[in-house]
């Protein structure tokens, strides 16, 4: 099916469910095809992994990304180096396809001393200043105009980026969607807003939260064109993406693109979506598994073989596992990191603060050892 909007007209589907082509399929390397489907299966691998960390006890905080991962993957795959992404909360496998490295990625999992934030964002709140990925914060919708802000410096400074902002469905009944979308379209900022139709927010279903039944027609109210990909079709989610991306560089203005998938887990590892939804939904929605219908695509283009994903799956379990241990074993972050990077070198007052603090968990005892006082 093709969607028109202005002068263009995006396929919403490229790969039907067992992976056969149901559109026109754009030119794309052999070897980029089957690449994709590693960044894929990444994301799951890490996914699974940290899930189980949590479960353990051994971290504190995930945001399954299990069943998104064509979605994040495929539209991000679309924004160039000097492009920016703006996340919502499980575009961190989006991330790692775009230079975060691993280790970086686990460390701040365990907010230990290899952790870039310092420890200072709660774990599975990324960043990464080489691809572009500014921290992004629980508060719903709060990237949004953050992120127009900034497409809109680009603007100004005749910069060549854009800037992907990514968001659940359920920011579009925030503040931050509204004026972030009505600044971008009166400004024509190169920004593609990119909204991820989970099925819910939170526990609440689209049904509750808004009277529409497509998200894309959002746009329309603000002036900007909105479209809806098939969000377990990477394929179909990065023509879109790509398209948009060009449109938005060639300034021509922002976009809506809406990928339409499913959270097939709790809306984080402090959720139990049993108490809300009905398990005849969620299987329905595994056997429309993106990495599944992706991996049959490949295999009938003679680009992977029957068992690929479960070869790929046992070598990147390996690289993760070794990431794991080498992160686990690291030391934590350093407590004087409390008062610091506020300062060029920390005031007085900060220091006794401290020292005190210091003396009181010497006195009673704490869960991590102190760093030492600080010179008075």
């Amino acid at each position: 099916m093709t969607v028109a909007v202005e002068d263009l007209a995006l396929e919403t589907r490229l790969l039907d469910e067992d992976g056969e082509p149901v559109g026109t399929l754009p030119e794309l390397a052999d070897a980029w095809l089957r690449e994709l489907l590693v960044h894929m299966l990444r994301v799951r691998c890490v996914d699974q992994r940290m899930l189980k960390l949590q479960r353990a006890g051994r971290i504190g905080f995930v945001g399954s990304m299990l069943g998104q991962e064509a979605s994040m993957v495929g539209t991000a795959a679309a924004l160039g180096e000097r492009d920016w992404l703006w996340s919502g909360l499980r575009e961190g496998g989006a991330a790692l396809m775009r230079g975060l490295p691993l280790s970086e990625y686990v460390a701040q999992m365990y907010c230990n001393s290899n952790d870039t934030a310092k420890g200072r964002q709660m774990c599975n709140h990324l960043q990464h200043k080489g691809s572009h990925y500014p921290s992004w914060s629980s508060v719903i919708g709060t990237q949004i105009p953050h992120g127009v802000g900034a497409a809109y410096a680009a603007k100004v400074r005749g910069l060549d980026e854009v800037h992907g902002i990514y968001f659940g469905d359920g920011a579009t009944s925030s503040n931050g969607f509204h004026s972030g979308l009505n600044f971008a379209a009166v400004w024509k900022v190169p920004a593609v807003f990119v909204c991820v139709d989970n099925g819910w927010a939170i526990s609440v279903p689209s049904s509750e939260q808004t009277a529409t039944t497509d998200y894309a027609s959002k746009a329309e109210a603000y002036g900007l064109p909105g479209f809806r990909v098939d969000g377990n079709d990477v394929l179909a989610c990065h023509a879109a993406m790509s398209t948009l991306v060009e449109r938005a560089r060639a300034g021509k203005g922002p976009a809506l693109l809406v990928v339409e998938t499913y959270r097939m887990m709790g809306h984080s590892s402090s959720d139990d979506p049993t108490k809300y939804r009905d398990d005849a939904e969620v299987a329905a929605w595994e056997r429309k598994d993106p990495l599944r219908r992706y991996a049959r695509f490949l295999e009938k283009r003679g680009l992977a073989a029957s068992d690929e994903l479960e070869t790929l799956e046992t070598r990147l379990n390996t690289e993760i596992d070794e990431v794991i241990h080498a992160q686990e074993a690291a030391r934590p972050m350093a407590l004087k990191s409390l008062v610091e990077d506020v300062y060029s070198a920390v005031p007085q007052h900060l220091r006794r603060q401290y020292n005190d603090f210091i003396r009181i968990a010497e006195r009673y005892g704490d869960a991590q050892p102190g760093d030492g006082a600080f010179p008075l």
